[in-house]
């Protein structure tokens, strides 16, 4: 099965620069698109924005466009977040997802990492 693993959280002032990677390992990976969501203290799980696999195109929301970006490298299965100019509303707990796509809703055969904390100070 494919397994998700999450790296480069960490704690940044408001204002700074993080790069979470997820890494995909085991069976061939075959998912349409990855993604992130993020879960903030106290509130729901929320979608930040995906990665088609194929042609690398992207979709993020409204609350990070023009601060966040979503890379991948296909050679080493790894998908990335660069997060620029973090605010404290950026602070959550951030999960990668693997599986279907249709529309900005991940379906079928979904994989989740355990998550990664950024942390955001004034």
């Amino acid at each position: 099965q494919v397994q998700l693993a999450e790296s480069g959280g960490g704690l940044v002032q408001t204002g700074g620069s993080l790069r979470l990677a997820c890494e995909v390992s085991g069976r061939t990976f075959s998912s349409d698109a990855m993604g992130w969501f993020r879960q903030r203290p106290g509130k729901i799980r929320e979608f930040v924005g995906y990665i088609k696999w194929a042609d690398g195109s992207t979709y993020l929301t409204n609350d990070v466009k023009g601060r966040f970006t979503i890379a991948r490298d296909i050679t080493k299965n790894t998908m990335f977040l660069q997060m620029n100019d973090l605010q404290l509303q950026d602070t959550a707990v951030y999960y990668c997802v693997a599986g279907g796509l249709s529309g900005s809703a991940f379906y079928g055969d979904v994989t989740w990492g355990r998550g990664t904390q950024v942390t955001v100070s004034a």
